[in-house]
């Protein structure tokens, strides 16, 4: 019979071994159950020393670099083991460990805090601006339109659609390490649009506003905690070296399913982007597009910081809220966690115009390809998702930060949660599904 040795691993460390990489260790063995006894010793040992398990690991706090010393270390022993990405900001990496690497590596490092799965986050999918009430919104005789406000699209990328032109002003990616923009994808250009496009018919909140596309998914919409924090982490650390020219908003179209874990900043997604709102960068999230159940709020859109978007339907009637209401997919709250009063948090924050949103197409992208019959007028594209309803949100906070760049990420936040819509006097509305109301672009912005 074989040792187990990685179940015992398992057993031994598994206060600092995410559930999931739990599983994904002991489900190792599943194959041996038809392999013959005097051969599960070597087969084993092969597992341990070949399968590649991607990982991200968080130190304690204050042994940040002695931490990395030791996982250099450790790597460097074994063969396919590898770090990949240092997250300063986060006291984390992320690496390609072996079991045997990792047997090793937490034997033997003493400053770990958690290893968790390097899981998979997807983007978000499933007559919009005047909805939101974001259509020619003026203040101080100005015609507010985005122009000097910066926003970052992480996501799939940005086609450099004709109705963006001269406005994407910086693009990295992380998964091919291209350097003009593009997207193979589609959703990010759609999501760039709803927030800053152009088109006199299809326009966005902010058609002045500048873009920074950051690319964290691949072509079929995927990326990895290590991808998404790359990009969370490079938009602070363009701030700090450019300061006169910074990034003012982050717009994430995309998360994973909420882990069980004990507190929601165990979650290294909700610690970066919360890194990010602590250096000035407002953070618009989608909720997630698993409802109507309760409790489905997708991650990051957990932290009870950023601001969570949740979609609605106006039923292609923008001029009245009475047929109005929340987007049948759109997730619900609360999330799994709970305030330091042990009351569950209310999320989503609020709603924005989700279902039926025509944007910009990025032509020959994946989903270009996959539905012909969703292009509009050759150049757009229309979609339905809270992936459609964040980069809307972000696109008035646009014409927030036009207003006054000196606000901060939680005044706007209480400037649109004040400033919503609900629309019916004989409605009971849930928080949990309504968030403070719709978006009003209008009544958020003082006069």
């Amino acid at each position: 019979m074989f040792g187990f040795s990685m179940v015992q691993m398992v057993r031994s460390h598994s206060d600092k071994l995410d559930r999931h990489l739990r599983d994904i260790i002991l489900n190792q063995y599943k194959p041996l159950k038809w392999t013959p006894c005097f051969l599960h010793n070597v087969f084993e040992k092969t597992i341990k020393a070949t399968k590649k398990l991607s990982v991200i690991i968080e130190f304690k706090e204050g042994y940040y670099e002695t931490g990395c010393n030791e996982v250099h270390h450790v790597t460097k022993k074994h063969m396919r083991n590898k770090v990949h990405h240092y997250f300063d900001r986060v006291s984390c990496c992320s690496a390609d460990l072996t079991p045997k690497g990792l047997d090793d590596l937490l034997t033997n490092c003493t400053h770990i805090k958690r290893v968790y799965l390097n899981r998979e986050v997807k983007a978000l999918l499933n007559v919009a601006v005047p909805s939101a009430k974001a259509h020619q919104v003026v203040r101080n005789d100005i015609n507010l339109t985005g122009k000097g406000v910066k926003i970052a699209i992480v996501d799939t990328g940005i086609y450099p659609h004709k109705d963006l032109a001269g406005r994407i002003t910086d693009f990295v990616d992380f998964i091919s390490n291209q350097t003009d923009p593009y997207d193979d994808n589609g959703h990010g250009t759609h999501c760039a649009g709803d927030a800053a496009s152009a088109s006199l018919k299809y326009m966005g909140p902010a058609p002045e506003a500048s873009l920074v596309g950051v690319k964290v998914l691949n072509k079929m919409g995927a990326g990895s905690l290590n991808t998404i924090m790359q990009g969370v982490e490079w938009c602070i650390k363009y701030n700090e070296a450019n300061p006169e020219k910074k990034i003012d908003i982050i717009s994430m179209s995309l998360g994973a399913p909420a882990q069980n874990y004990a507190d929601e900043n165990d979650d290294p997604m909700v610690q970066i982007v919360e890194k990010a709102w602590d250096a000035g960068i407002v953070v618009c999230i989608a909720a997630g597009n698993e409802g109507p159940n309760k409790g489905t709020i997708s991650s990051p859109g957990i932290s009870d910081r950023v601001i969570t978007v949740g979609a609605s339907d106006d039923r292609d009637t923008a001029d009245t809220r009475e047929d109005d209401d929340v987007a049948e997919f759109s997730s619900r709250g609360p999330t799994k966690y709970s305030d330091k009063g042990g009351t569950p948090v209310i999320k989503p924050d609020l709603l924005a115009p989700g279902v039926n949103i025509i944007s910009l197409r990025s032509p020959n992208s994946y989903i270009d390809k996959l539905q012909k019959s969703a292009r509009v007028d050759n150049d757009y594209f229309v979609m339905s998702g809270t992936s459609m309803a964040t980069p809307i949100c972000a696109g008035v906070v646009a014409l927030m930060k036009q207003y006054d760049p000196n606000l901060t990420p939680d005044q706007i936040k209480t400037m649109l949660k004040s400033g919503t819509d609900l629309w019916k006097d004989d409605k009971v509305y849930d928080p949990n599904t309504y968030g403070s109301g719709y978006l009003n672009a209008e009544s958020s912005i003082p006069n």
